[in-house]
């Protein structure tokens, strides 16, 4: 996330400047659409799988394509058009289907589209729709929905994105040092202060720095890897921040035909991450 995206992120969470024309936000409802084309880079998907524990392949890793879409939904986010500041908008839930793996070298293009706001309990939320093909194949799709906190809807009482996933009780501890936010900053492209220093995470309300919720889930699909299909569809709810450094414990079990798992606290059982991988028909080609 380059400084001014940052700037522009940052301003409308200020007092009296978000008033200003061209930084207010209006919190209405207003679709918001984009498009690019990238191609897959070998290094940067080195460096991401490194980062999250991926193994080296010639084919990106499940959860990569989110982060060649990312500077695209940051640009929207920060546009007068996106109906909340971006600072302080949460990361509530993502899901992600497959329908092949993604080559190095493949050209991919993307669109990019918001879907909302709608009503929640606890405030409002925003879906980010993701379709990336190779010509005219679709091959990775992704919705990520986003939460504002502030007046809940009373009528926001079914179930909401990734709801019902099941708790898994952790097996397995991992141990994460302060650095994780910075390392996945940097192959991300995701330098929120809340993930960076004590210093920057605490300016925005957090004791010290968190976790990347989409780190936390590409780290868990890491262990699983090498049991997925090609095709394949994946559920995850972010729940309770992980505190860097901090451990988490993590646990699977076979769910229907897929696998779910999570990320708790080993001390209390307490969610970080709940998540469902399932089996997809392929896309005919």
């Amino acid at each position: 996330m380059a400084a001014s995206t940052m700037l522009r992120a940052a301003l409308p969470s200020i007092p009296i400047v978000n008033q200003l024309p061209g930084v207010k936000k209006s919190g209405r409802e207003a679709t918001l659409h984009a498009s690019g084309t990238v191609t897959v880079d070998r290094e940067r998907v080195g460096a991401y799988a490194r980062v999250c524990g991926f193994p080296a392949k010639d084919t990106a890793p499940l959860t990569f394509p989110h982060v060649l879409a990312f500077a695209t939904q940051m640009r929207m986010m920060t546009s007068p058009d996106f109906p909340f500041p971006a600072i302080g908008t949460i990361h509530l839930a993502n899901s992600i289907t497959q329908h092949r793996p993604v080559s190095v070298g493949e050209e991919l293009t993307f669109e990019v589209h918001t879907r909302g706001p709608g009503p929640h309990p606890k405030g409002r939320t925003i879906d980010f729709l993701v379709a990336m093909h190779v010509g005219e194949e679709p091959v990775w799709e992704s919705t990520s929905t986003y939460l504002r906190l502030g007046h809940g809807a009373v009528e926001a009482t079914g179930p909401g994105p990734a709801d019902g996933l099941p708790l898994v009780p952790g097996r397995v501890t991992w141990r994460l040092d302060g650095g994780v936010g910075r390392r996945y900053a940097a192959v991300s492209g995701d330098h929120n202060p809340i993930h960076l220093y004590p210093l920057t995470a605490k300016a925005l309300g957090f004791r010290r720095q968190i976790a990347h919720g989409m780190w936390s889930l590409a780290r868990c699909v890491a262990t699983l890897e090498n049991r997925l299909p090609d095709a394949v569809s994946l559920e995850a709810a972010f729940k309770k921040p992980i505190f860097l450094p901090g451990t988490v414990a993590f646990g699977q079990e076979p769910a229907d035909d897929g696998i779910a798992f999570a990320l708790t606290s080993p001390g209390t059982g307490a969610p970080h991450l709940l998540a469902r991988t399932r089996a997809v028909t392929p896309s005919p080609t």
